[in-house]
């Protein structure tokens, strides 16, 4: 079965680039269809447009539009892993530095799911 991927990266270098440590944060997001036998007949890398980055929305609401089977990601806050599930697709852990090392480890089935969103504050500040 042919399959849509996601993930976030901090340039547009193609399978070469760099990983983004936090998914809302990430410069670009990379989508990577993958055929039956899993190998990569496409890959496209967009410019994150969502809000963190000065464009408008969240950037899990656009991906949406996408269509994904897999989002992997180093970390991502509560909201974006709920929206994803919630919409069926699977969110995984990446492993690796790069889209490549990532794709290779998605491949060779040695992802496992992300789970919670991340620790840090979202420039949630609270005055008491």
């Amino acid at each position: 079965m042919a399959q849509k991927i996601v993930i976030p990266v901090e340039d547009a270098s193609g399978l070469e680039a760099k990983v983004a440590s936090h998914f809302g944060k990430a410069p670009y997001f990379a989508s990577v269809e993958i055929n039956s036998k899993g190998q990569i007949v496409n890959t496209k890398i967009d410019r994150n447009t969502g809000e963190h980055m000065g464009g408008t929305g969240h950037p899990h609401e656009n991906l949406l539009a996408l269509q994904p089977s897999v989002i992997i990601a180093c970390a991502m806050g509560p909201g974006g892993l709920h929206s994803f599930q919630d919409a069926g697709i699977t969110v995984l852990k990446a492993q690796g530095n790069t889209l490549n090392e990532v794709m290779t480890n998605f491949k060779e089935g040695k992802l496992e799911p992300l789970t919670g969103g991340c620790p840090h504050a979202h420039e949630h500040h609270h005055t008491h």
